[in-house]
């Protein structure tokens, strides 16, 4: 195994309002590139399994963060899922992908939906992990918990138990150095507030996707808590993006963590779709 699979380098992606940080595996590979988006409070590592895998069958893949998540600069006024999907696009292009595939998990679904949407000639495949293509619509006592759960000095705690509460299923490998991960992330002042306004970021609802070109795969988890009918909101976005479906076992939220032997070969799958020669 290269060492670039095993320890991808981190990198930064320069933007108008600061940097995003990106790990790249496979840098020397010339096979599809892979743009990984992951969701919100959470940390590009969390697609390490699926980049260290894809890397080793001969694909690039960067997994970015989220504007103020991980190493992103805290420099940032928009945190909306359309500015993570023009950061995608950015780094899709700084790498020189074409026929590009994104895997975009949670809010992060959204972002390469748009993306792909917004750049047909530049992304033709799309994976939708645990999508949120909607806004849910919580109950006065749900928002107002929300609220409460957020505030500092718990709010960091309270969000990485949360994050961890997702996690139903199989509990990935690394689970709790992932978590202290992503508990350091929350710790900073600025990098909470960034995460705090990506919460509450007026992010954009994709119900309609007519133009969308790319190839598309949605992948939920059977046991994913954020929504009642998981596989009713997996066959809903699929609906929308005219895509197919994978419903995977023993797995909630983050089905690129927990489960990246049912996400990895659908992942091949998708790429062999949109780009015939992989």
């Amino acid at each position: 195994m290269s060492q670039d699979v095993r320890d991808p380098t981190m990198h930064h992606l320069e933007r108008p309002q600061g940097r995003i940080a990106y790990d790249l595996y496979g840098a020397e590979n010339t096979g599809t590139l892979v743009v990984c988006v992951p969701g919100m409070f959470d940390h590009r590592a969390s697609f390490r399994f699926v980049g260290a895998a894809l890397a080793e069958a001969g694909y690039r893949v960067a997994a970015m963060d989220l504007r103020g998540h991980g190493d992103s600069d805290t420099t940032f006024d928009d945190h909306t899922n359309r500015a993570a999907a023009t950061d995608a696009v950015a780094l899709a292009e700084d790498l020189g992908g074409e026929n590009v595939v994104m895997a975009g998990n949670s809010v992060g679904g959204a972002a390469v939906t748009i993306a792909a949407k917004e750049r047909p000639d530049l992304v033709a495949g799309i994976a939708l992990l645990a999508p949120f293509l909607r806004q849910p619509s919580p109950s006065l006592f749900m928002r107002i918990a929300q609220r409460l759960m957020l505030v500092r000095p718990w709010g960091p705690r309270a969000v990485a138990g949360y994050y961890d509460s997702l996690n139903t299923g199989r509990t990935p490998e690394g689970h709790q150095e992932h978590l202290d991960r992503v508990l350091g992330m929350l710790r900073p002042a600025a990098r909470y507030r960034a995460v705090y306004d990506t919460v509450y970021a007026p992010h954009e609802e994709v119900l309609e996707t007519a133009e969308l070109r790319a190839e598309a795969v949605v992948i939920v988890g059977e046991q994913d808590s954020d929504w009642k009918d998981p596989r009713a909101e997996a066959e809903w976005a699929a609906s929308v993006v005219r895509g197919s479906v994978v419903m995977v076992p023993e797995c909630g939220h983050y089905p690129q963590a927990q489960r990246p032997d049912v996400v990895v070969p659908a992942l091949e799958s998708l790429i062999g779709k949109v780009v015939p020669s992989a």
